[in-house]
């Protein structure tokens, strides 16, 4: 098994430094690297990736700017010279992040943690549906998308209402509506993403699905509108 990867860092010495540990293991295949996240993110928008080597401190554009910036996600590790970041960076599901200097034995505790990942997301059963994986309650949950009513921002989390239960997922809204069909879902309000399949009808200020009445922003409503085909 080979895990296609990236190295995205402003540093042309940190990229050297990755690039040897990436040439030292049997599970790798580099396919990129780059200094700057413009144009990682215009290679990862045409090709297949499964693992990023990312530096957060970047000019223009940071590591986390550019996780946010990405419709389909892959692993990251980051790599980066300050512990600061470290919390964060776990919001963000990392696979694992390491401190530069980098040791051969810390790099490869690393890898094996995504390869690990690998093959349970790709050994996970498959059903019919579009779906995504979220992480609640320190398990990976696979959600098929056609089951979720609504999602909900829930102070540094956000709530994600389906059919059948409710999820507390740790991730921002624009975070997790960059994972969702963009046909099918609709942000009409800061705090409130919906599934227009769920939407039983609107006004002026509210969507509703079912009972629950959700605020639509003025300015969001035309999207609405837009997206049910009523313009």
């Amino acid at each position: 098994m080979k895990l296609n990867c990236v190295i995205v860092d402003d540093s042309a010495i940190q990229r050297m430094v990755v690039n040897k540990h990436v040439s030292n293991s049997l599970h790798l295949k580099l396919v990129g690297e780059f200094s700057n996240a413009i144009e990682a993110k215009n290679f990862m928008s045409y090709n297949e990736v499964d693992l990023i080597f990312l530096d957060i401190e970047m000019p223009v554009i940071n590591g986390f700017d550019l996780l946010d910036g990405l419709k389909k996600k892959p692993q990251v590790i980051f790599i980066t010279s300050k512990p600061d970041y470290a919390v964060k960076a776990f919001d963000y599901d990392a696979t694992d992040y390491l401190q530069k200097p980098i040791t051969n034995a810390r790099f490869d505790a690393a890898i094996r943690r995504a390869l690990q990942q690998y093959s349970l997301l790709k050994d996970a059963p498959e059903e019919d549906g579009t779906h995504i994986f979220i992480k609640s309650k320190l398990k990976k949950l696979k959600v098929f998308t056609n089951r979720i009513k609504y999602v909900e921002a829930y102070g540094d989390y956000i709530k994600v209402i389906t059919d059948d239960e409710t999820h507390l997922v740790l991730s921002t809204m624009k975070s997790f509506e960059n994972d969702l069909p963009s046909e099918r879902f609709v942000r009409v309000h800061k705090s409130f993403i919906v599934n227009i399949d769920k939407v039983e009808k609107f006004n002026s200020k509210y969507a509703e699905i079912g009972t629950i009445k959700i605020p639509l922003s003025r300015n969001k409503k035309d999207d609405l509108k837009r997206a049910l085909s009523l313009t």
